[in-house]
């Protein structure tokens, strides 16, 4: 499965560079346990930041509300599950409430996500 993870990026950060990176690598974190679990992680910051910088563009730019949640909302078109992270973030909100009208399952806890049998593509022939 592509599985977006959802939380905190830069709520309750007030715009401080160091806090919004402690929340991404707090994401970051949650990468490892998805794929150890025979999945694909993926991030919206890690498609909607380099698209906010080639706008000359950062996080707490104006135009960053025009591309952090679109990014996040068409990744999701992709993926087939959430996982939700704690902490307080609207964006990550929307990500679940995205994700349930699609009927995608949400997990609020990496060990919750189902594993994956890894096969070789030896083995799958």
């Amino acid at each position: 499965m592509l599985i977006l993870i959802a939380g905190p990026y830069r709520s309750g950060t007030g715009g401080d560079p160091r806090a919004m990176a402690a929340n991404l690598a707090r994401l970051e974190e949650a990468a490892w346990p998805v794929f150890a679990a025979g999945h694909l992680p993926v991030i919206g910051e890690w498609i909607a930041l380099p698209v906010l910088r080639s706008a000359g563009a950062g996080p707490t730019d104006p135009l960053a509300d025009q591309v952090l949640y679109p990014a996040a909302d068409r990744l999701l078109a992709h993926c087939d599950a959430v996982l939700r992270l704690p902490g307080e973030s609207a964006g990550a909100d929307q990500d679940v409430a995205t994700a349930r009208r699609r009927g995608l399952p949400v997990y609020l806890d990496p060990a919750e996500i189902p594993r994956r049998e890894h096969r070789t593509p030896r083995e799958a022939a």
